[in-house]
């Protein structure tokens, strides 16, 4: 069963990240098989609740593009290089291909061949020298041994098609010959004299015994075949090591690990019909069709807490959305295929999973209360944000017995956990939580950060509006905003590019400055969104 991948956002908060844990844990409970991915580096505040209850942290997951072990390829299609041509032949007709790479010892790619290259070579060229195994011989040949003294043969071919008297008189033998003969008796003992390397008996021939042991004491190879002399003439050829026909050392391949796009690109400019398959370390995993690319398998993806393409996994429009789990409005994301699609007015997405856990039954882990309590502690502010629901509080009050915490004092340490600005960069406060919005074909984004301290926001407020002048110009967003929020102080201080003054005023008051205190405001889902799609939309 292929692996679906559960994720949140681009920037990962903690409803975000325990939402996916939770979820696939429960999908797993029931068969399916998933796993929990992140878009991007966690938190401070889900790093101390994946530590507080001992969860591993999802592994990193950087797109869902289709690449090329998404694509039904002919895996494991190769063949080594000291088999004969004759067998890489054979397999090229069997699966119906038209070339076929060539491995090394351990599956090392060493080159690719095709039929074209097979063709040229035997009607083209004057094949007169053998290198390959006795075994390669042997097999093309249907031979039969006679006397075997080498494992490899290397050798000049020769085709006895004189008088036997004529031959031996005028043709001088070598130990680098190999002699392709019939019953010419004469011929075979002048040859086994001679020491050549290997003698192939044509038409079933009879030899002497005499000759036998003589080639024995001379260690020369003989193989017979029932093939006539003109036949084996033929097909002595394609007993070479396949190796022996790679025209192409470094011909163009992809790895596992390409993606399609990029294989079509290529492919374009190349307009060739086969490539290898490759692994990081050489290895060959098997041969490419340009036609195969259309039999795909997309990632399958689950998507949590968000459905906004923006913020979303790169490459989603190539993988299979089969699930859509969210708290927020309805975004811009679409599928081509009916899906199953929770949206629940809540809190919190852990909410919502939790709500899951009860519909099917399943039991809820000690670790896995604790991280659906964390999302919700987090999102809901400790149930003081204007977003918290019924349900919410249900959840809460059941998850927190489970995980055998008291919520209040639990929640808080879990907020604070985020507030501190140690080893932050100005960058890294905005990205914390950070989300982009499209209203009109105008994107904006809004990050939100929560601290019981603005002091050490405020004292470098102009480095703040820096960078956020920074990423809006570089985005093309009308507006990049900083809301800095104090749960004790039921508001939010905002800081915003410079080009976004008048969508802030417009929102809230002329007279606001950059880091002014908004009461109040400290739910971006109902206090900063709706208020700015309002102004962009009018």
């Amino acid at each position: 069963m292929k692996k679906t991948y559960i994720f949140g956002h681009k920037k990962p908060d903690s409803d975000s990240v325990m939402s996916a844990i939770g979820l696939s844990f429960l999908k797993n409970q029931l068969g399916d098989n998933t796993e929990a991915r992140v878009l991007g580096t966690i938190n401070k505040e889900s790093q101390y609740a994946l530590n507080y209850f001992h969860i591993k942290q999802p592994k990193y997951l950087n797109d869902v593009k289709l690449q090329v072990k998404d694509v039904d390829y002919h895996k494991n299609f190769y063949i080594k290089e000291t088999a004969s041509i004759y067998d890489g032949y054979q397999y090229m007709l069997k699966e119906e291909l038209t070339a076929l790479p060539i491995t090394k010892d351990n599956n090392i790619f060493s080159g690719l061949i095709t039929l074209k290259d097979l063709s040229q070579i035997l009607v083209n060229e004057n094949i007169e020298n053998l290198y390959t195994s006795f075994n390669n011989i042997l097999h093309v040949l249907k031979g039969e041994i006679i006397n075997q003294s080498d494992e490899e043969i290397i050798g000049k071919l020769l085709v006895v098609a004189f008088r036997s008297t004529t031959f031996i008189d005028n043709v001088e033998l070598s130990p680098n010959d190999i002699v392709i003969v019939g019953d010419r008796h004469s011929v075979i003992e002048y040859a086994i004299n001679s020491s050549v390397k290997l003698i192939i008996l044509s038409g079933d021939s009879y030899i002497k015994n005499e000759h036998i042991e003589l080639a024995k004491m001379n260690h020369v190879n003989i193989i017979r075949t029932p093939y006539d002399t003109y036949h084996v003439s033929r097909l002595i050829s394609l007993s070479n090591y396949i190796k022996t026909m790679i025209r192409i050392v470094k011909p163009n391949y992809f790895l596992e690990t390409d993606f399609v796009s990029d294989v079509i690109d290529l492919n374009n400019r190349l307009k060739h019909t086969n490539y290898p398959v490759i692994d990081k370390n050489n290895k060959c995993l098997g041969l490419l069709k340009v036609t195969d690319l259309s039999s795909k398998t997309p990632k399958k993806v689950i998507l949590v807490d968000h459905n906004e393409k923006l913020q979303s996994v790169e490459g989603l429009e190539e993988a299979e959305i089969v699930e859509i789990i969210d708290h927020h409005n309805l975004g811009s994301i679409t599928t081509n295929n009916p899906i199953n699609f929770r949206n629940m007015s809540v809190g919190s997405t852990c909410t919502i999973i939790y709500l899951l856990y009860l519909e099917r039954q399943i039991t809820i882990p000690k670790q896995i209360a604790g991280v659906l309590l964390s999302g919700i502690l987090s999102d809901t502010l400790v149930l003081k944000s204007p977003t918290t629901t019924e349900k919410d509080k249900e959840a809460v009050k059941y998850l927190s017995e489970i995980a055998e915490v008291d919520y209040q004092d639990y929640g808080m340490n879990l907020l604070k956990s985020g507030t501190s600005l140690e080893g932050m960069t100005k960058e890294d406060v905005l990205y914390n939580d950070y989300k982009i919005f499209t209203v009109n074909d105008k994107n904006f984004a809004i990050g939100q950060f929560f601290t019981m301290n603005f002091d050490e926001i405020a004292k470098d407020i102009d480095s703040y509006i820096e960078v956020l002048n920074k990423v809006a110009e570089a985005n093309n967003f009308v507006l990049v905003a900083l809301y800095v929020t104090d749960i004790i102080k039921n508001g939010s201080y905002v800081i915003y590019n410079k080009k976004g003054e008048n969508i802030i005023k417009l929102a809230y008051n002329e007279n606001i400055q950059e880091g002014d205190f908004i009461e109040n405001c400290i739910s971006r889902k109902k206090h900063v969104v709706p208020v700015i799609m309002e102004i962009l939309e009018s």
